[in-house]
């Protein structure tokens, strides 16, 4: 596959749920010709106070927020990083149901655009485990500080570009793995083909 006209994307979030939980970090990367040519990231403000765990998990706090950029102006922002773009992300079920929930919230619409789905390969071609950590960690990418958007994001497009230089990731596009255990994620694109993957072990 040619890596054209690609958006890579990473969201720190408030908790797990995108119907109420919020994001409050995003990092996203425009990619055209196997190179990046645009970049954003940003924290955003939040209403409340981070759950002590996700602290633990990020390193972002609640004061940290407090500066950051509004939601609306981040998204906005987000929606020009990504224009029609093939979106990318590790765990793609997880940061394309937050941008379904945010969009539809804060502009009652969503989305349409292809997407490509790392985790969802990495199951099909490589023993667990699979978090992003470990996958660069096969591969020899470095990944300083995991759950950062902005680390995240850049470790998940060097990822795709080995994965795609392994074997043409075409047949994948819109595919969303799941594990037969947990079923298929509570919303997904419609245009997603979801199946059932099991995990292979070493």
């Amino acid at each position: 596959m040619q890596l054209d006209d690609i958006t890579v994307l990473d969201f720190e979030t408030s908790g797990l749920n995108p119907q109420r939980d919020r994001v409050i970090e995003l990092c996203a990367i425009r990619c055209h010709d196997g190179e990046i040519v645009g970049h954003f990231s940003t924290l955003i403000q939040f209403k409340g106070t981070l759950a002590p765990k996700i602290t633990e998990l990020t390193g972002i706090t609640s004061d940290m927020l407090v500066g950051g950029m509004d939601e609306e102006t981040a998204f906005r922002m987000l929606n020009r990083m990504i224009g029609s773009n093939t979106i990318v992300a590790h765990n793609a079920a997880f940061d394309l149901s937050f941008l379904h929930h945010t969009l539809l919230r804060l502009a009652g619409r969503s989305f349409t655009n292809d997407f490509i789905d790392t985790l969802t390969i990495s199951r099909l071609r490589q023993p667990y485990p699979h978090t992003l950590k470990d996958m660069c960690a096969r591969y020899g990418i470095a990944l300083d500080q995991a759950h950062r958007a902005d680390y995240d994001v850049l470790a998940c497009w060097e990822l795709l570009k080995r994965l795609n230089e392994e074997a043409p990731v075409d047949d994948l596009v819109n595919t969303l793995g799941y594990l037969a255990k947990h079923g298929p994620p509570k919303w997904y694109p419609a245009h997603a083909k979801a199946r059932s993957v099991s995990l292979r072990y070493a």
